[in-house]
């Protein structure tokens, strides 16, 4: 069984003078939200084994956020160009192209690619995840290759508004 944590990057900062999108950092309420959802997955023992992040600022920040609070080594952080600005379809193949000894993986990107991504391997009713905000999702599978359209069921859907927690 493999399971598959989505995370959508942190809100970020648009009015920091980053030279480009690529460079934009996490604004105060990113900075917040992204350590208060860490700790809703440890305290539900919920820890990734791997963590695969676009190299954009604003996500890895996230990333790193997530790695501190669940414990694991920020240098463990795989950082993965392809994330950044992809499509379901570009995000998939990073997926299939998984390291397949590790069951829990962690992936933090940006719309719409995150969101597009949910709908397309499970039945969703997300249809816009918010920033900071994650899904995850369960494969009965033991080889991410074998991951496609429809062969995920959600299991955890939070995000940092979300008052049922």
């Amino acid at each position: 069984m493999k399971q598959l944590l989505l995370v959508r990057h942190a809100k970020s900062d648009w009015s920091s003078n980053a030279k480009s999108d690529f460079d934009r950092p996490l604004n105060k309420r990113g900075h917040r939200d992204a350590p208060e959802m860490a700790e809703r997955l440890l305290t539900q023992h919920l820890i990734p084994q791997l963590i695969v992040s676009s190299p954009a600022v604003r996500a890895l920040t996230t990333a790193k956020y997530f790695a501190d609070t669940l414990g694991i080594d920020e240098t463990q952080i795989e950082l993965e160009p392809a994330i950044y600005e992809a499509s379901a379809a570009a995000l998939l193949k990073v997926i299939n192209n998984l390291d397949s000894s590790y069951d829990f993986v962690a992936m933090f990107g940006h719309n719409p690619g995150m969101t597009n991504l949910a709908i397309n391997l499970c039945d969703t009713a997300v249809y816009d995840m918010p920033t900071c905000g994650m899904i995850l999702i369960e494969f009965p599978f033991d080889d991410w290759k074998l991951i496609s359209q429809d062969t995920g069921s959600e299991k955890l859907y939070d995000f940092p508004k979300n008052e049922n927690d």
